[in-house]
């Protein structure tokens, strides 16, 4: 698909999809990450992923029904402690595990290769390096899909101009909702152009957001935007995809306006995107299982590059942050179409 033939200026049109966004209030539930290991048959190497599972009340609605967790709000009221001021930094420290569980995750993944790594070394009688940092970007491939997660185009879309080399951003896992897929938005594709050179019609677009960057966001016809929020603030009425990023779509925008004229958000905390990518509820998991998407989750910083006009590299940086076999492909030339 020839990314000129995307109709921009259709941007936010009032017969366009509109997603529904929501805020999920939800209960506190304690959670447990394990962490497992796995045989790629076809690199002959293990492979550690996680699975987290969770255990609360079964009438809680936080749950989406594969295992993903809510990110949970401030207070708790189920840690016991002896004191207040026990009970109070118990409950801290739970708010800041909970709200870092995709970096605890990752964190877990990191060990566990370095782990594999050592064990080699130290059988081959060499000397084992220092541990470093996790750092501001990481990525790891997972096992499935989940909400947040980037799916990695793979060498067999070289050719597809739609999709070649691109990242998509899953803003709807496809799980909470049974009547909806997946879907989400190319976050590698900059169009390198401001909302007011598409000359739109809507008074927020032209006041408000007419500095913003635009982005292709897929092949369906429809609308979203990003926006950063920080993980500190919580953003009424936008669904969060992971800690400090939210979206929104059309029927959201009045809101999102609003947020900038009381000062409690910044225009340039926005990109918009034109057209998303969406799914049938089994189509996602053929093209997985088929080699066309690399599934894999990345560091809230990583993906803050979405909103700007130099993501065109986050396809190889992040298949080189995944490492090993993932980050050659990488620095392979594309296949002919």
């Amino acid at each position: 698909m020839d990314l000129c033939a995307v109709h921009v200026k259709n941007l936010f049109h009032t017969n366009s999809f509109s997603v529904r966004t929501r805020i999920l209030r939800t209960r506190r539930r304690s959670s447990e990450i394990t962490l497992l290991r796995t045989t790629n048959s076809k690199q002959h190497i293990r492979t550690p992923f996680l699975v987290a599972a969770s255990s609360g009340n079964n009438n809680s609605s936080s749950g989406n029904g594969n295992g993903e967790q809510s990110i949970p709000e401030g207070d708790d009221d189920g840690i016991r402690g002896n004191n207040h001021a026990d009970k109070s930094n118990n409950s801290d420290k739970r708010h800041h595990i909970n709200l870092d569980w995709r970096e605890f995750r990752a964190k877990l993944y990191r060990d566990e290769l370095k782990e594999i790594a050592d064990t080699d070394t130290h059988k081959q009688g060499g000397t084992l390096p220092n541990s470093k940092p996790l750092g501001t970007k990481w990525a790891h491939p997972i096992p499935v899909p989940e909400t947040g997660c980037v799916l990695v185009a793979t060498e067999k879309l070289d050719g597809v101009r739609t999709f070649e080399r691109t990242v998509v951003l899953l803003l709807r896992s496809g799980t909470r909702h049974p009547q909806e897929g997946p879907f989400g938005i190319v976050i590698n594709r900059p169009l390198h152009k401001q909302i007011k050179h598409m000359k739109p019609t809507n008074r927020d677009l032209v006041t408000t957001f007419s500095d913003c960057s635009l982005h292709f966001g897929g092949p369906l016809e429809a609308s979203m935007f990003l926006l950063k929020s920080g993980e500190k603030l919580k953003v009424p009425g936008f669904e969060e995809v992971v800690p400090g990023l939210c979206f929104g779509a059309r029927n959201s925008l009045d809101d999102a306006a609003g947020l900038v004229k009381k000062g409690i958000i910044k225009p340039h905390d926005f990109s918009f995107f034109v057209g998303y990518a969406g799914w049938q509820m089994d189509q996602l998991r053929d093209e997985i299982e088929s080699d066309y998407w690399y599934v894999a989750a990345c560091s809230s910083g990583l993906l803050y590059e979405a909103l700007t006009d130099s993501s065109e590299g986050m396809w190889e940086e992040i298949l080189q942050l995944m490492g090993g076999h993932y980050s050659e492909l990488s620095r392979k030339p594309k296949q002919d179409s």
